[in-house]
């Protein structure tokens, strides 16, 4: 497709598995101009780049934005990481939605957010009802095209990123990681590349209206 003159991109979650594959990927993208980042605190390991512009942020109370055309959410913790249900709510539901907020309010018209597996807001699951109740919430904001990654558990190096390894990522791993190709592809465990990698693509894309990607689908995403 042609590229869009003097885009601009947005992206929360720039220190997680899938914002740290995702971030490369825009800044090589001629279609953006632009990459504005938003952070909690300083990060080591994301270099300086001539489109690349650094934001240290209070996600519980964005007031205003830089112009921005497309916004990529990759925000997301574990309730063990965060310390309650109440704290996981406020990183995985408030604050993607005051990010996707304030962008849509910076004129942003296409949102690309990192949900998970299962995510239903009737869920008896916590985790996954959260996630569903986001998913509403943001769609109701206005943007012309929405697009929903839904990954099954992420492959990649926390430890790398200054993270904890997650158990579940770990066992998942080690477990399926032998099987390969016996496991269903909509619940293999996912590189978090491959996550990055259909994200940016659907949201290029444009499509109008609500999409989930579901991880399946997501499997082997060609990177660009």
């Amino acid at each position: 497709m042609p590229h869009s003159a003097a885009r601009t991109a947005l992206l929360a979650g720039a220190t997680g598995l899938v914002g740290r594959a995702l971030l490369p990927m825009l800044l090589a993208r001629a279609d953006y101009t632009h990459v504005h980042v938003l952070l909690r605190r300083a990060a080591s390991g994301i270099e300086s780049h001539p489109k690349l512009h650094l934001h240290l942020v209070d996600f519980g109370h964005l007031v205003r934005l830089p112009p921005v055309d497309d916004v990529y959410i990759a925000l997301g913790t574990t309730i063990k990481a965060a310390g309650s249900q109440q704290a996981f709510r406020q990183v995985d539901a408030d604050y993607v939605f005051e990010t996707a907020r304030a962008a849509r309010e910076a004129g942003a018209t296409r949102l690309a957010v990192v949900s998970a597996l299962g995510a239903d807001e009737r869920s008896r699951i916590f985790y996954n009802r959260v996630k569903g109740e986001m998913q509403r919430a943001v769609s109701g904001l206005g943007y012309r095209s929405v697009v929903f990654a839904q990954p099954s558990l992420l492959l990649g190096d926390r430890r790398a990123l200054g993270q904890r390894e997650r158990p579940g990522e770990v066992w998942a791993a080690r477990l399926f990681g032998p099987l390969g190709a016996l496991v269903p592809r909509s619940v293999r465990p996912i590189a978090a590349a491959d996550v990055a990698a259909a994200l940016l693509a659907a949201t290029l894309a444009g499509q109008p209206g609500v999409r989930v990607l579901g991880s399946g689908r997501m499997q082997g995403a060609a990177r660009p």
